[in-house]
């Protein structure tokens, strides 16, 4: 038996969309972009803003920003695929909303990321914790967003899904 696969992502600027496209190619899975319900605009992710809204969202261990749309059929996913960019050193809040919306007993979790520069800092350590119902959570791993299909491919196949 196959079993069925979900890319969930959220992407501020493309590049995460653009890598979660290749891994959903790669690994013959549906597509989910996480939407938030208010879009971000470049004024709310200049990070360089401490008043910006990704700067607020981010210093609020609590905040959860609200999603638009939801997976219909999550219960049939046996597999999930999580991609965000990196946001100071962990996902966006935006990703613990959506870990926090689905059961995931039963699910393999995978996070992925893209970043600059940065690495996956604490991210798994946050994210288990909005996800503890996870049969199997993988550990997540950073990527450029041009990463090939074929560096993905080895990436999933290491994976023994």
């Amino acid at each position: 038996m196959s079993k069925k696969i979900l890319v969930a992502y959220f992407s501020a600027s493309g590049q995460t969309a653009r890598l979660a496209g290749t891994i959903a190619q790669a690994a013959n899975a549906d597509l989910f972009e996480i939407c938030p319900a208010e879009k971000y605009t470049l004024a709310d992710l200049n990070w360089h803003d401490k008043n910006s809204r990704s700067s607020i969202e981010m210093a609020d261990e609590s905040a959860r920003p609200q999603i638009s749309g939801k997976v219909e059929n999550m219960d049939e996913y046996d597999v999930v695929f999580v991609g965000f960019p990196i946001w100071w050193y962990v996902a966006p809040r935006i990703i613990q909303t959506f870990l926090e919306s689905y059961d995931f007993s039963g699910k393999t979790v995978i996070p992925f990321a893209t970043s600059g520069s940065s690495g996956m800092g604490k991210t798994d350590e946050v994210l288990k914790k909005s996800c503890p119902d996870s049969t199997k959570w993988k550990t997540g791993k950073r990527f450029s967003s041009s990463e090939n299909l074929c560096a993905i491919q080895a990436w999933i196949d290491e994976l023994d899904l």
